[in-house]
C-alpha cells in the first residue's frame, strides 16, 4: 500500500504489506485457520492471509464485532473472472464456483467466517488509497477499521492490510 498520511483521531495499530508472498503462504493460512479454505478462489484466500497476518501483527486474536472492514482493489478477482469469461467464450455456461469466486461479496463472507466476525464490511474498486481510507474511517465505530487491498494479476499476487484504532 502506498504511504498513508496520519489520520486525525486514529492510530495505525498494525500494517502488513506483502508485494511478494512466501512460497508457503497457503500452508501458513491453513495452519492459522485450522483447515484449508474451501470453495473460495485465490483472491479470497489472499484476502484471508493478509487480514489474518494484520490481526496477528496487531496482537488481536479476533476482530472486534463492532469493527468495520473495508477491502479495495484495482481490479478484483481477475483469475476467477477470466476463467468464467473463457467458459462463456467456449460456448459453455460459467461453472457456479468460478462465477461465485469472481464476486467480491464471497471474499467478504469468507473473511467474516474466518475471523468469527459479522459486521459492517464492503468492497470497493479505486486508485486513491488515501481517499478510500478517509471514507472508510468516516463514521467507523470505536472498535476501529481493518483496511485491506488485494490484487491478483496472473501470478502476481499482492495483499496489504492496516488495522486502525481510535487514538
Amino acid at each position: 500500500m502506498n504511504a498513508i498520511a496520519p489520520m486525525p483521531g486514529w492510530r495505525l495499530a498494525a500494517q502488513v504489506d506483502l508485494p511478494a508472498l512466501p512460497a508457503d503462504w497457503r500452508d501458513a493460512l491453513a495452519q492459522r485457520l485450522g483447515q484449508r479454505p474451501r470453495r473460495i478462489g485465490v483472491w479470497a484466500e489472499l484476502a484471508l492471509y493478509g487480514a489474518c497476518r494484520c490481526l496477528d501483527e496487531a496482537g488481536e486474536a479476533a476482530l472486534p464485532p463492532a469493527a468495520r472492514v473495508r477491502v479495495w482493489s484495482l481490479s478484483g478477482a481477475q483469475g476467477a473472472m477470466r476463467t468464467g469469461i473463457g467458459q462463456v467464450r467456449a460456448g459453455l455456461l460459467p461453472m457456479p464456483f468460478h462465477f461465485m469466486q469472481g464476486q467480491p461479496a464471497m471474499m467478504l463472507a469468507a473473511l467474516g467466517q474466518a475471523l468469527g466476525w459479522r459486521g459492517d464490511a464492503a468492497f470497493v474498486t479505486g486508485r486513491d488509497a488515501q481517499a478510500l481510507l478517509r471514507l472508510a474511517l468516516a463514521g467507523a465505530a470505536p472498535a476501529g477499521l481493518l483496511f485491506g487491498r488485494v490484487e491478483e494479476d496472473g501470478d502476481r499476487l499482492r495483499t496489504a492490510w492496516q488495522r486502525w484504532v481510535p487514538e
